[in-house]
């Protein structure tokens, strides 16, 4: 790509130059608080190009449109980026849990129209609040079903659904001018470690990957996607030595030459384990960079101004003593800014999306999947819901509520809920229910051997127990009335209880 020529926000003098105004632009940095800090507003004056927002950030959309409005006072052109998958992963409604299924239960669905709708319809609540850059959607393959990070953030696991779905994603944020992020490449499906922990590793070979893992990103580019999210993955097949986010085979060569890929380029979070516990972040971030990426996420762990400002010294530092080219940095900048123009252009493009405020609970309800398995008396009468609750992993986080407790004791008045977690899960729930008609609700069974005795407990002493699987419904079907979600959204435990009434 030709470097682009720095204009706008951008031109003029500022503290160190414009190396320096290069290393701030391709920092995407987030911060705490519910309003702008004075340092970030600082930094917008001296190059700073974009800023992440955490469910930290959020209260209400109300609070996030002053947020935004706040920042872009500094900097009119400013990408505002947010890790909104919708379903599992939501920052928008960190509080409540999302108001869209995510990604699992429109794939269990099948309509690209639907997905494309609801990504619109994601796309205009973020435009409204000044949001316009969105690291989502996941177009991995999820292989693994025992993947411990991706699960109910992947589409399915044949590569076809999740390209055709992919695409509909992207092209349905983007058409409200919100860009979209496609991620983790070149997959992150087929793990068994959690990249926020350590370095996953993928022993596929190149057909594979490239037959499995690849043609999704193939559609998301097709479809325009803005912009491609690297994964700290470790692929033998295309580079033995380091993972995606600082292996230049693998954005350079693959995604760029191979690939076609022209938009922007970001590394997931550089504190995760997988980079900062192997490389340290600086010299993390150098690597990047000189890999191929334009971008560098900051700010989920990390999120004060001595990080900032030490990750911009590293890249201006690695300029001086050739470890990173001056001209890689450059184009790197010239890719955000660029991106940044392109949103500054489409603002308002959400004021032609008519809302479709219930389109979320739709495609929940839709996503069910409901299996009887014997005759028993309807649930018509108060409940005791057993919440059996894994461990969340680093993305999904454990602020946001999950479940079916709340409409069902909206629902059915008088009902009561417990969480539950552990070897004696089965038992504690069992002498909390008091004798009271049972609805378990799980998520991922099949990789929680204590929740799968949990559930044995619960059915043999009570066979009319309800099951609501809120993940990966990748164990056999069992309990009375068994109902899959695909998904732990709010809308999907909406939709759940209402079944759960139903019969």
């Amino acid at each position: 790509m030709t470097t682009l020529a720095t204009t706008g926000s951008d031109s003029g003098s500022a503290p160190g130059g414009a190396l320096a105004r290069d290393a701030l632009a391709v920092l995407q940095p987030g911060f705490d608080g519910t309003t702008a800090p004075d340092w970030v507003r600082r930094l917008l004056g001296e190059g700073l190009a974009s800023v992440a927002l955490f469910g930290r950030n959020v209260v209400t959309e109300e609070q996030v449109t002053a947020l935004t409005g706040q920042l872009r006072a500094e900097r009119d052109d400013l990408l505002v980026a947010i890790d909104e998958e919708s379903g599992d992963v939501t920052r928008l409604d960190v509080r409540t849990g999302s108001s869209f299924p995510g990604n699992h239960a429109l794939g269990a669905v099948d309509d690209p129209d639907l997905t494309r709708g609801v990504a619109r319809e994601l796309g205009r609540r973020l435009a409204a609040c000044g949001v316009n850059f969105d690291w989502a959607p996941s177009a991995d393959v999820n292989a693994n079903p025992d993947n411990p990070v991706i699960g109910v953030r992947s589409f399915g696991a044949a590569t076809d659904l999740v390209a055709r779905h992919t695409a509909a994603w992207v092209e349905g944020l983007q058409s409200t001018g919100v860009a979209a992020c496609t991620k983790h490449f070149p997959g992150h499906g087929d793990t068994n470690v959690d990249s926020h922990h350590a370095v996953p590793r993928i022993d596929v070979d190149a057909d594979t990957l490239y037959e499995r893992e690849l043609p999704p990103f193939r559609a998301a580019i097709a479809a325009g996607t803005r912009a491609v999210m690297s994964a700290h993955i470790l692929v033998p097949a295309l580079d033995a030595e380091r993972p995606g986010t600082l292996s230049r085979r693998i954005l350079t060569g693959l995604l760029r030459e191979e690939l076609g890929y022209q938009g922007l380029i970001v590394t997931d979070g550089m504190e995760m384990r997988a980079i900062s516990g192997t490389y340290g972040l600086e010299h993390g971030v150098v690597l990047a960079i000189a890999a191929g990426a334009d971008a560098i996420c900051v700010g989920g762990g990390l999120c004060d101004e001595a990080t900032v400002l030490s990750l911009r010294d590293a890249l201006v530092a690695a300029v001086r003593s050739g470890e990173l080219p001056e001209e890689r940095l450059s184009d790197a900048a010239a890719r955000v800014r660029e991106l940044a123009r392109w949103t500054a252009e489409a603002r308002g493009g959400a004021a032609d999306v008519a809302p479709e405020p219930e389109i979320g609970l739709v495609a929940a309800r839709r996503a069910l999947r409901v299996t009887r398995r014997q005759t028993v008396a309807p649930v018509d009468g108060p409940v005791f819901v057993a919440q059996f609750s894994p461990e969340a992993n680093i993305a999904v986080g454990d602020e946001t509520p999950w479940g079916v407790a709340a409409e069902l004791r909206r629902l059915l008045p008088g009902s009561a809920s417990g969480s539950f977690a552990g070897a004696d899960a089965g038992a504690a729930a069992l002498a909390a229910a008091e004798g009271r008609r049972i609805v378990a609700a799980v998520r991922d069974e099949h990789r929680h051997a204590w929740m799968g005795a949990a559930l044995d407990a619960l059915l043999a002493a009570r066979p009319d127990t309800v099951v609501v699987e809120m993940g990966v419904p990748q164990a056999p079907p069992r309990g009375a009335l068994h109902i899959a979600t695909h998904g732990a959204a709010r809308v999907c435990g909406v939709a759940a209880a209402e079944a759960v009434v139903a019969g």
